[in-house]
């Protein structure tokens, strides 16, 4: 069992993102998304873009968290970042989009894929759904490449579904199918108890 533990981001740290980011992508993307796209990413506008959603957040409720795996050394290891649903989060020609006032959105949730299968997604999504429910949400979306069965298991496993919305992405003139995928952030009440 791995140990580790989950903590919000500091500005230093978004080349850190970054380095996960680009990994997993080129790992686990390969066959989705345009080598030519993955190949020509550019790593500091990517780290700039993320050092400014750490240090200035569009608002108090968009989150960027990091995956720590602890042993021999301490490692940064995978990162959730979410935040009060906007346009991206819709499904084209959605009747009623997402709520931002009670509905989060999930922009990013990576593990570096050598470090896959440790627990590191689930303590993720697990802090994710404490700073979400802290935050007043009450239901969460994120969308899914419909060929990365592996998000959307592991999601399915955590309690999310589909919601029947699609869209496709042009990515480079490659169109590349996504599904939404939601979950309610209610707690989950008790089992009453028996009589007597």
């Amino acid at each position: 069992m791995a140990l580790g533990y989950v903590r919000p981001a500091v500005p230093a740290e978004a080349g850190e993102i970054v380095e996960i980011q680009l990994t997993t992508w080129r790992v686990a993307y390969r066959r989705l998304l345009p080598a030519s796209i993955l190949d020509e990413l550019d790593r500091e506008f990517l780290t700039e873009r993320w050092r400014s959603a750490i240090e200035s957040p569009p608002t108090s409720r968009h989150r960027v968290l990091l995956a720590v795996e602890q042993g021999g050394q301490t490692q940064t290891v995978g990162f959730l970042a979410a935040g009060p649903a906007d346009e991206e989060a819709a499904a084209p020609d959605e009747p009623t989009p997402p709520d931002p006032t009670t509905t989060v959105a999930i922009t990013d949730l990576l593990v570096s894929p050598r470090w896959g299968r440790r627990g590191h997604g689930s303590r993720l999504l697990s802090a994710g759904v404490t700073h979400w429910r802290d935050d007043g949400f009450q239901t969460a979306v994120a969308w899914a490449f419909e060929e990365d069965p592996a998000t959307r298991r592991f999601l399915i496993s955590a309690g999310w579904e589909p919601d029947g919305l699609r869209r496709t992405l042009d990515v480079d003139d490659l169109l590349v199918p996504q599904l939404r995928l939601h979950t309610s952030l209610a707690p989950e009440q008790p089992e009453p108890d028996g009589p007597g």
